[in-house]
């Protein structure tokens, strides 16, 4: 009963901070430029510092050169700065640079918004990488995904224009008004439940059996509010969310699974207004809704489910007993359905089936509520192909919010949907083939396929969660799972872009007696159906050899070593 008022409350809240937040993200980046005092300021001191002309406006093109350029920059200034941690100040622990193919592993991760650590936080990173580094790619990155979403949008409710906005408007805006505030209050909150923020070398204690024990410090709780908010999920220690100084105490636990949600949630609403249709925004909120919370139900009922190898149930192992089963759960079905990657308990040690609803999630394109942007990037990716289909199967050319969807259109669509596909699949069958690459299992038979597909699949959905008994800090994986997160990053903001360079372009038509209605359930059963078929025949084979039949075999009392 306590767990269902929990979920009920967790639930509860969204519906309530969906319209709330949603308002405010539409307001903040209507095209009316309005401002708040302080943040207004500071918004026009970094336009001045940086020479941005505000009312400039851009093509797709050049939107696209200006972020493919602020990424490439943030990649390079990322890595050097890991290489070079060794010379540089706020560095108490001495550590040296990070070897090149773990830096550039990192920087790629970061930038991208996947947040993908091949390392431990805690001795790895100095002071000055995590706060410089790590924390201020945490917020760029996430608003470069909401650059590319605002574009997008200007696409489709403009008319016969040609410019979709300005990139650095967008991004500055973003971290202005949407994360610093918010993040400000977020960390404040989280320094009183117990996280810590400070400077000071690491404690040497002195345990109660008289064992010498080093205690790490840092500025962590700001790192830990923009992690969750922005959808980035990269922790300062490697324990992650189930370290006690980033998640101490059940309110803190909560409140990070919910900021996971927060902006992703609130931006199909913000679509919504934007285009000025709310029943469309309701319409993919509840789409996106629905997939959550049947991987939750799924997940749940697999880890109560009895294992007859353990002969008991649930079972505790890899999840953090502070939390138990129900919270770990829902925060690995949370963190999977958006690009967070943050853990409060170890994903492999999840039964088979959830498990693989976690991987599953990510398979899909993280649209429930997939990342910062780039969820309802994916989403609106989706929502083209079904209107697409619908066309054909009516006789008619294909129409979303009064433009022609047309072969262009749905070029760009099909690049952005199947090219995160083809890096999983083909990544991970590399993998299998490699011996190197299998050194790297910690389990055989099929959980250890599992291992390999989730790492793909991590990387290709820019999530950074993990299935943690695959060691990948090797040369092979940081270097491919590098060149994958770049890649599939590409993959969703470029279409997105040249979508919105298209349809800008076009005029809109007037409805008509043929016209498809987007905002109607049955609309949203034929996306919700689309994405799943996608989904189940793309990978439905890969996760038949992997979690399902572990799941099988575990029924029948069979495991792997």
């Amino acid at each position: 009963m306590e767990n269902a008022l929990y979920l009920g409350f967790f639930i509860f809240l969204l519906f309530i901070v969906v319209p709330i937040l949603g308002h405010y993200m539409a307001w903040i980046f209507n095209d009316q430029r309005n401002s708040i005092p302080i943040l207004g300021t500071l918004e026009r001191i970094i336009y001045r510092i940086c020479g941005i002309n505000p009312a400039e406006e851009m093509k797709w093109t050049g939107f696209a050169i200006a972020m493919l350029f602020f990424n490439a920059m943030g990649i390079i200034f990322l890595f050097l700065l890991q290489l070079l941690q060794g010379w540089l100040p706020f560095n108490p622990q001495g550590f040296s640079g990070v070897e090149p193919a773990l830096a550039f592993n990192t920087a790629a991760s970061f930038v991208t918004n996947t947040n993908w650590q091949a390392y431990g936080g805690e001795n790895t990173l100095s002071y000055l990488t995590q706060m410089t580094g790590l924390t201020v790619q945490n917020f760029v990155s996430a608003a470069t995904g909401n650059a590319v979403l605002l574009a997008l949008i200007r696409g489709i409710t403009r008319k016969a224009s040609s410019t979709i906005g300005n990139f650095w408007v967008d991004l500055t805006r973003t971290v202005v008004y949407l994360f610093l505030p918010f993040c400000i209050i977020i960390a404040l909150f989280l320094i009183t439940q117990g996280v810590i923020q400070n400077l000071h070398p690491y404690v040497q204690a002195t345990t109660l059996s008289n064992e010498q024990q080093l205690i790490p410090m840092g500025p962590v709780a700001s790192q830990i509010a923009i992690k969750q908010l922005g959808t980035n999920g990269g922790g300062f220690f490697n324990a992650n969310s189930a370290h006690p100084f980033e998640n101490p105490t059940p309110l803190s636990n909560f409140l990070e699974t919910f900021l996971i949600f927060c902006i992703p949630a609130a931006a199909t609403y913000m679509y919504g207004l934007l285009i000025k249709s709310i029943k469309q925004g309701w319409i993919i909120f509840s789409v996106m809704f629905v997939l959550w919370i049947g991987g939750l139900a799924i997940a749940l009922a697999s880890e109560y489910s009895h294992n007859p190898i353990m002969e008991y149930s649930p079972v505790l192992e890899g999840i953090e007993t502070r939390f138990g089963v129900n919270n770990s759960t829902l925060w690995a079905v949370t963190t999977t359905g958006t690009s967070n990657g943050s853990v409060n308990s170890m994903h492999s040690s999840l039964s088979p089936l959830a498990g693989g609803i976690a991987m599953f999630n990510i398979m899909i394109g993280e649209v429930i509520f997939g990342g910062v942007g780039v969820g309802l990037c994916s989403m609106i990716m989706f929502i083209l192909l079904t209107v697409f289909l619908a066309g054909l199967m009516v006789g008619r050319t294909p129409e979303y919010l009064g433009k022609k969807i047309e072969k262009t259109e749905m070029q760009w669509v099909m690049l952005s949907i199947l090219t995160p596909c083809a890096l999983i699949l083909i990544g991970s069958g590399i993998a299998t083939l490699l011996p190197s690459a299998l050194k790297s299992l910690a389990n055989g038979g099929p959980h250890g396929l599992s291992e390999i597909l989730y790492a793909f699949s991590s990387a290709a959905g820019n999530n950074g969660s993990a299935f943690a008994g695959l060691d990948a800090n090797t040369y092979f994986y940081n270097i491919t799972l590098g060149f994958i997160m770049i890649l599939a990053r590409l993959a969703i903001l470029i279409p997105s872009l040249a979508l919105a360079g298209n349809l800008v372009q076009k005029n809109t038509l007037a409805p008509s007696l043929g016209t498809f209605a987007t905002d109607k359930l049955l609309f949203a059963i034929l996306l919700l159906s689309v994405i799943i078929i996608v989904a189940a025949l793309t990978f439905f084979p890969a996760l038949s050899l992997g979690p399902i039949i572990e799941q099988i075999l575990m029924q029948r009392g069979q495991a792997f070593n």
